[in-house]
């Protein structure tokens, strides 16, 4: 009865390896989360044009599609940009727009954290719409320096991470020194398209 037990044990293994084996075979290898996280092109600017761009003769297009930003003088592209817009659930308004507002040290009213009394963050990340704030603690709004305002709900162009894909809440992030050559080049009122480009 023991031997029977071990044989049966034995054989039991061995199918249950060869059907490991089989299914590592077949089934197709698991990527590591950094393969499916690409970086993005980093800026390019045409210096020629850059020396003719003033507040007056810009406007910004972003294509969503290829996450995007480009400075524009008539048809030709003075800078190239890459940006972040929103996630599913959240995504970055298409159309028409102007800027309506530059703010270079805008901080949001909705997306950031909770603070003690001291700035030290007690809970990260929250929505002042849904989060409640602990006791002790105040909101703080998440920082979106060289902030361009699009729409009247509070989307923007700002710095943000641009890990190469929508991740933001609507906004469309850029990176520290394309946000900053943008804000630099336009005004309130220039042209911004935002779409399937």
């Amino acid at each position: 009865m023991k031997r029977l037990c071990l044989t049966a044990i034995g054989v039991w293994t061995v199918v249950a390896l060869a059907g490991l084996a089989r299914a590592q075979l077949f089934q197709p290898k698991m990527k590591k989360p950094a393969d499916l996280i690409h970086k993005q092109e980093p800026m390019k600017v045409n210096q020629n044009l850059l020396k003719q761009a003033t507040p007056d003769n810009t406007r910004i297009v972003v294509s969503i599609p290829k996450q995007r930003a480009y400075l524009m003088i008539e048809e030709e592209i003075v800078a190239d940009g890459p940006v972040s817009s929103g996630k599913r659930g959240h995504e970055s308004p298409h159309g028409h727009f102007t800027v309506m507002e530059k703010d270079p040290n805008h901080h949001s009213s909705l997306y950031g954290d909770f603070v003690d009394r001291s700035g030290r963050v007690v809970r990260a990340g929250i929505s002042a719409h849904i989060d409640s704030a602990p006791s002790g603690t105040h909101f703080a709004g998440a920082p979106m320096k060289w902030f361009l305002r699009l729409t009247g709900e509070g989307v923007g162009m700002h710095i943000g991470i641009l890990p190469g894909y929508p991740a933001s809440h609507g906004c469309i992030r850029e990176s520290v020194d394309g946000a900053k050559l943008f804000y630099d080049h336009v005004k309130v009122g220039t042209p911004v398209d935002v779409g399937d480009y």
